[in-house]
């Protein structure tokens, strides 16, 4: 068994206020064993990061205290010119183990941020895939992520409200079509429309549904999956794939 988290954020008028209310909740969820937390996009106040060790040194220090794994989010960040929006991951000795770039920069962002070339697994407490908000829309990336062996599927988000009813359509069906559950962070505040949820399956007599979880307001919450539970539906589900055209 594993325990899977999300925190919601509300908009603070500095990156250190921001922070400093996310750690109070990463604590909080740390206390209840909670393994793994993610967190939305672009939650702070200036969501262009260039250094994640010096921004994220609170967040470091209650990993490595908790042994937990921290998905602070995703933000810009500039290399040698070029500009990803960038999901960092803190492993549960306070070290980072890797990042996940957009895939799918969305609409404005096309004209100045390099698309990611991979969807990647990371691997602590188990497998799991990191989906950047936009990157959810398209099929493809999380079926990737679960043929390469992600038992979860993490997505730091950003939707304003009149896209909160197609975003949580688009985690409902990846969550079915490939039989994993998905945890998706959202920001909340007079534009962001909150609504952070978790997606988990059951199956009755070879019928599979989601059960949703949703969050309201500056808030976390963690759930305990047994997620061997999912691998041989999973693999049915990648056999019964037809090659077609």
């Amino acid at each position: 068994m594993v325990k899977l988290g999300l925190i919601q954020t509300a908009t603070q008028t500095t990156n250190q206020k921001g922070i400093t209310r996310a750690a109070r909740i990463l604590r909080k969820l740390a206390k209840k064993n909670t393994d793994i937390v993610c967190l939305p996009e672009q939650w702070l106040k200036n969501n262009e990061i260039d250094d994640f060790g010096k921004e994220f040194s609170e967040f470091k220090k209650i990993a490595k205290e908790y042994s937990m794994t921290i998905i602070p989010g995703a933000f810009y960040t500039k290399i040698k010119s070029k500009t990803s929006i960038t999901s960092p991951i803190i492993g549960p000795k306070g070290e980072f183990v890797g990042t996940q770039e957009k895939i799918h920069p969305f609409d404005y962002e096309r004209g100045n941020v390099r698309p990611g070339k991979e969807a990647k697994i990371f691997s602590t407490v188990c497998k799991f895939g990191v989906i950047i908000c936009y990157d959810m829309v398209f099929p493809k990336v999380a079926n990737t992520l679960a043929k390469k062996g992600a038992q979860a599927l993490f997505s730091p988000s950003r939707i304003v409200k009149r896209g909160i009813e197609p975003w949580q359509m688009y985690v409902q069906v990846r969550s079915l079509e490939n039989r994993i559950p998905i945890l998706a962070a959202n920001v909340e505040n007079q534009r962001f429309g909150g609504s952070s949820l978790i997606v988990d399956l059951t199956e009755n007599n070879k019928v599979m549904t989601t059960k949703i979880t949703k969050l309201t307001g500056e808030s976390g919450i963690s759930k305990e999956f047994d997620l061997t539970k999912y691998e041989n539906s999973r693999k049915s589900r990648f056999t019964d794939s037809n090659k077609f055209q």
